[in-house]
């Protein structure tokens, strides 16, 4: 069946695609949001270009030590502890006894010779009158011997008494002294048991522990200290004893200067001085024991407390002149040698450096530093030399 001219052109029309102008709308839409896109990042990376044009760098000041006006600076540090030269004092009876009283309690300082315990004393004051009686009738009888052999002598030279009479008589006498001396010798005896009843400091220090109570007996000795009624420790002197690693030893010597701070008052350091190196390294751990002796300790420190122990070395300064510590992180290294950045009316500067000892987490700088001058340290963005600089305080 033919198709109409009219209707073929209809049907062609349907299927053909529509290439009309856009809307105004669309056609905006089109090329603003790419330009919106383009402007935002534009906008980012020039705040970053921006920021890279003048970098933060981390600053600080150049230290200047006085040598001979300081202990030193340190070169180790560690964690350690309080401790007594003798470490611990423990004092028990010399004779066998009911306490009586405490005349001290726990944490009292005492000097050498304070009254510390009061044990019984009533038979032993006894013993004391026994003894001194003893010693008069003792004495009573060597007079009267004595008497008898003088008389026997006179009679002897008479002829009136034999000569064994006259040895009797003297022997007698002897035996008298003899007596005389044996009652001494108990009376002091009586008297020193008398003077143990009452226990006494052999040094000064401080009271830690009783052991028994009042009422309880007192006896001499016993096994693992169980005789024990006083423990003290000897305050006088006082160290510090801290652990290093064998890497380590090598900065450490007899009569090196130290510092010790005791983690309860952060704000009290004490001036010490090596004065013990144990003589076995701990294979376990890998360490030698190190004792510092402090030299002015106070009311302050108590044995067992926990301190920072730091060994201190001596700094060498120029002849007539200061030394110059700079922290480890600010020295870099080049083919030319060390140099360091320093911070100069807002710019970075390159200096060299010639260096001299380390000192823990510092270096001496011999040559290039004069103090004072502010110095880049820490990990920074690659300078140039007069390239300006942003500068921030160390957190």
């Amino acid at each position: 069946m033919a198709v109409a001219p009219d209707e073929l052109r209809k049907d062609l029309d349907g299927l053909r695609l529509d290439r009309s102008p856009a809307p105004a709308r669309r056609r905006w839409l089109t090329w603003v949001a790419p330009l919106l896109v383009v402007l935002a990042v534009g906008g980012v990376l020039g705040r970053r270009i921006a920021a890279g044009r003048v970098p933060t760098v981390e600053t600080t000041s150049v230290v200047v030590t006085s040598p001979g006006r300081t202990e030193g600076v340190p070169v180790l540090s560690g964690a350690g502890y309080v401790v007594s030269a003798d470490r611990y004092i423990s004092i028990g009876v010399r004779v066998a006894g009911r306490i009586d009283r405490y005349l001290v309690e726990e944490g009292d300082r005492v000097r050498a010779g304070d009254p510390l315990v009061q044990l019984d004393a009533r038979e032993y004051r006894s013993t004391v009158e026994r003894a001194t009686a003893n010693l008069r009738l003792a004495q009573a009888e060597a007079e009267l011997a004595r008497q008898r052999l003088g008389r026997v002598e006179s009679l002897q030279r008479a002829g009136v008494v034999s000569r064994e009479e006259l040895d009797i008589r003297r022997a007698e006498a002897e035996t008298g002294t003899a007596r005389v001396g044996t009652a001494k010798a108990d009376l002091e005896a009586a008297r020193l048991a008398l003077e143990y009843t009452t226990l006494r400091a052999p040094r000064g220090g401080v009271v830690l522990a009783k052991f028994k109570e009042v009422g309880e007996i007192a006896v001499p000795g016993g096994f693992s200290g169980s005789g024990d009624l006083i423990r003290m420790a000897n305050l006088d002197d006082l160290r510090g004893q801290v652990d290093i690693t064998e890497a380590e030893l090598a900065k450490i010597r007899i009569g090196q200067r130290a510092e010790v701070v005791p983690d309860a008052y952060p704000d009290h350091r004490y001036a010490a001085r090596v004065v013990k190196l144990y003589p076995q390294v701990d294979k376990q751990k890998g360490t030698l024991r190190v004792e510092v002796q402090i030299e002015r300790p106070d009311d302050a420190l108590w044995p067992d407390m926990s301190a920072r122990i730091t060994f201190l070395e001596p700094v060498q300064g120029a002849p007539g002149g200061d030394a110059v510590l700079v922290p480890r992180s600010a020295v870099r290294a080049s083919p030319q040698g060390p140099y360091a950045w320093i911070v100069q009316d807002g710019r970075a500067r390159r200096t060299a450096l010639t260096l001299g000892p380390e000192f823990a987490d510092r270096v001496q700088v011999t040559a290039g530093l004069v103090g004072g001058e502010r110095l880049v340290i820490g990990d920074s963005p690659p300078l140039e030399d007069g390239q300006v600089v942003r500068e921030q305080e160390p957190g």
